[in-house]
């Protein structure tokens, strides 16, 4: 049986928190359905804005919009506070630099 203590005590990873990170970044990429569960959640809970929920869920704007209202969740357009602004700036020019 595999655990996370065996990569490090062969030296594939220096720490625990090192295979953790690594595991959960290939289990994401594996299952985009989970991507997009953890980004409606973080949208609804920590109320991260909608461009950054695209951008955790690997969609478009658009695309995290129809996603939200399909799960009942109506969507917070424009930005609250120059904080969420730019936030939503960043978050798209992420997922555009990401796109090319």
């Amino acid at each position: 049986m595999l655990d996370v203590h065996s990569f490090v005590d062969a030296r594939i990873y220096k720490n625990d928190q090192e295979v953790i990170q690594d595991a959960l970044r290939f289990l994401v990429r594996g299952r985009p359905d989970l991507r997009v569960r953890l980004a409606i959640h973080r949208y609804q809970i920590e109320e991260v804005s909608l461009a950054k929920a695209a951008s955790l869920a690997g969609v478009s704007w658009a695309q995290m919009k129809d996603i939200l209202v399909a799960h009942g969740i109506q969507p917070r357009l424009g930005p609250e506070t120059l904080e969420d602004a730019e936030q939503e700036v960043n978050a798209l020019r992420e997922y555009f630099e990401t796109a090319r």
